[in-house]
């Protein structure tokens, strides 16, 4: 009788993981404990209550939330409620990114880029919003400055009067001709002066034919549908459609823009810090507000104290101090040493991509005469352009290094 017990508890447990597995797909959750009711808790005080989630599967993810929240009142509305809090960061255990969860919800919290986001306030305060192209490096806040505008513009309206499509959406011509077109012709209500906005992230990967059916798109529904186009290099787009469009370029953001956000986020989550750490993430960010809060979050979980010996555990990118006596190494004709450096990094497993990256930052931060910082500059400049042909072998580092000396030993003598 006791094996007999012990099958059935298995087969409730097994059959209710496979039943809310499939039911996980919905976002009210909070509602399938209703559903099980009273034998669904019987199941949950069978679990052991660990911190494995991989024992149980979906049911530890739905009971979790509940071990200190009351049963969810249907009549009064406490579904609703429930479900939007247990998706928040602490509701199943897991965090939210912090890029997401520090996104700017209006166009004035954009930081940097000062006068691409001035541009973009007087459109979200007047409404009349044209078609937009928003040029620049990853991770210097065009999605956020897109999404704040249509936000501020929409209001309410934004769920049903907004099509967002990204590189990982299928946006091929068939998708222009088909759901853009018929998004556009779609009946929305909207206040006086407002419209449909159309949000292609990544545009540059769009293909030369879906650009050109996109284009015409673009003027026949003009009465009723804006578009905004974001994409790291202009010139990626079809002139048809830059002629179309007004273009916003956005630029790297600066170390002290980049800290400001830094000391938001550090203080909101009590993040344990010192200085060396917060400079350690800025260098490895190199103006990407999206990579320094990754790598903060990624330190902080990681680690739980953000240092500079923590931060490149991280990021995993030749410590710049290497790299700088590297750079010593040369200006005081030590080449052997240099080289020893290098086979160093080398041997690491550092990509040469990441090492000549890491060494031109260096070479622009580093105190020495101008003339040398230039042709420092200029010479590594043409090997990176080799390397990122293909040429990126420890020889060619070497040369690298040995064409600075050169330099070195002919201002010099100089």
């Amino acid at each position: 009788m006791a094996f007999l017990a012990k099958f059935n508890t298995f087969v409730q447990i097994s059959y209710y993981s496979i039943f809310t597995s499939r039911l996980m797909k919905n976002d009210d959750i909070f509602k399938y404990r209703v559903i099980f009711g009273d034998i669904s808790d019987n199941l949950y005080n069978m679990i052991p209550k660990s911190n494995s989630y991989h024992f149980v599967g979906p049911l530890m993810q739905i009971y979790r939330p509940l071990q200190t929240r009351k049963p969810p009142n249907l009549i009064g509305g406490d579904l609703k409620m429930a479900s939007s809090s247990s998706t928040s960061s602490g509701g199943g255990g897991y965090e939210i990114p912090w890029v997401e969860k520090y996104r700017p919800s209006k166009v004035v919290d954009i930081v940097g880029n000062e006068d691409a986001v001035s541009r973009l306030q007087v459109i979200a305060r007047d409404g009349n919003m044209p078609n937009l192209i928003l040029a620049g490096p990853p991770g210097t806040g065009k999605t956020s400055s897109i999404l704040a505008l249509a936000h501020e513009l929409l209001g309410p309206n934004y769920r049903e009067a907004v099509l967002e499509l990204n590189a990982s959406d299928d946006r091929g011509i068939d998708v222009v001709r088909n759901k853009i077109k018929m998004f556009a012709q779609k009946k929305v209500t909207l206040p006086p002066g407002r419209h449909k906005v159309v949000i292609l992230d990544e545009a540059d990967s769009m293909t030369s034919g879906a650009q050109q059916a996109l284009r015409r798109t673009i003027e026949i529904y003009s009465n009723s549908t804006r578009f905004a186009l974001a994409c790291n290099t202009s010139g990626k787009i079809i002139e048809p459609i830059q002629s179309r469009c007004a273009l916003v370029r956005f630029s790297r953001l600066s170390d002290q823009e980049i800290l400001g956000r830094l000391m938001v986020v550090v203080q909101a989550e009590n993040v344990p810090y010192v200085p060396e750490g917060l400079e350690a993430i800025i260098f490895t960010a190199d103006g990407d507000m999206r990579q320094a809060l990754n790598n903060l979050q990624a330190t902080f979980s990681g680690f739980r104290f953000v240092n500079q010996e923590n931060v490149f555990k991280v990021c995993d990118q030749p410590h710049p101090l290497h790299v700088k006596n590297m750079v010593r190494n040369v200006l005081e004709s030590k080449f052997d040493d240099a080289c020893h450096g290098m086979k160093q990094l080398y041997d690491l497993g550092y990509s040469p991509t990441d090492i000549i990256t890491t060494l031109f930052r260096i070479i622009k931060n580093y105190d020495m005469a101008e003339y040398l910082k230039l042709e420092f500059m200029k010479e590594t400049g043409f090997a990176h352009m080799r390397i990122c042909d293909g040429v990126g072998s420890y020889l060619q580092l070497c040369g690298l290094l040995a064409k600075l000396a050169v330099v070195r030993e002919t201002a010099k003598a100089a």
